[in-house]
């Protein structure tokens, strides 16, 4: 399959282990490592050079510092923590601006998703006892926004990857 025919199957596959990686990390620490951040960027560095026109290229990487700034406005706040509001931007080349209110859309329906098998688990389930040790499960002033931003990058790439024509 050419690169180029399906720039976000390509992303996906790159993408996804990046995503775990956070959203893990984010569940079990409250923490999403500055190295995740960095891996998620280079791979669209790479791998969008590769897949997109020159143009799409360089204007989604404003992508990347208007939602950095968004994301550091909102952390001086205390909206969220710093490491999500650096996930977030490191995922926004990874959208098309045509489909930013599409991926809005998916980002809600993840937080809620998010919120409920995080609490459901955190109260009744065989995952709070297989984990104990999670930070996220005694926190109860903070929320592990990593993992619903992780489930949004790889649910928006994987249903324009896979749409059909």
């Amino acid at each position: 399959m050419n690169l180029a025919q399906s720039p976000e199957l390509w992303f996906l596959l790159a993408a996804t282990p990046i995503a775990i990686w956070a959203a893990y990390s984010d569940l079990s620490r409250m923490k999403i490592p500055n190295k995740a951040v960095a891996a998620l960027m280079l791979t669209f560095l790479v791998l969008g050079a590769l897949a997109l026109p020159w143009s799409e290229f360089a204007w989604r990487w404003v992508h990347f510092v208007v939602v950095l700034l968004i994301g550091f406005i909102a952390s001086s706040l205390g909206l969220l923590g710093a490491g999500d509001a650096k996930f977030a931007a490191a995922m926004a080349p990874f959208i098309a601006l045509s489909h930013v209110s599409y991926a809005m859309f998916i980002f809600a329906g993840c937080i809620i998703f998010g919120f409920l098998t995080h609490r459901l688990a955190r109260s009744i389930g065989p995952l709070r006892r297989a984990t104990p040790t999670w930070v996220s499960w005694e926190n109860t002033r903070q929320f592990p926004m990593g993992y619903p931003l992780a489930l949004t990058l790889i649910v928006y790439l994987a249903s324009i990857a896979f749409r059909t024509q």
